[in-house]
């Protein structure tokens, strides 16, 4: 019963009591900022309430930011996925068999890391580009 129940959790439960977390907190958070205004409109100071809307609003990322985001993205999914390839190579060349667990999963799951990371590469070189004129 156990081993059916654990499984279950780890798939099934987990993700769903993340995602529950997540947007739960997001939840909170916009009615924290609508509370602040409700009661600054409320006081009828001398405070422009649209300015305090800008202030309360989630911050905005700059476009360099994203850029150097997707250029930090793109150098650690590629070194990584390079590092893993080369074990996958040296568990190759040391003799080992193509097996499920000493070289083809170090392989695919290192070309797939390096394929990500390259895809971050090009997508931060054309988007500078584009920025730039």
């Amino acid at each position: 019963m156990a081993q059916i129940l654990v499984p279950i959790f780890v798939c099934v439960v987990l993700p769903v009591a993340i995602i529950a977390i997540i947007f739960g907190a997001s939840i909170n958070s916009d009615n924290k900022r609508s509370q602040v205004l409700i009661k600054a409109i409320e006081s009828n100071c001398d405070i422009d309430a649209d300015k305090l809307a800008e202030a309360l609003q989630k911050p905005k990322k700059t476009t360099r930011e994203i850029l150097n985001l997707r250029l930090l993205r793109g150098c650690i999914f590629s070194f990584v996925g390079i590092a893993v390839c080369i074990i996958g190579i040296i568990a190759c060349s040391m003799g080992m068999e193509f097996q499920a667990d000493t070289v083809t999963v170090p392989l695919i799951f290192g070309g797939t890391s390096l394929a990500i990371g390259l895809s971050y590469l090009v997508v931060y070189f054309v988007t500078r580009k584009q920025i730039n004129e």
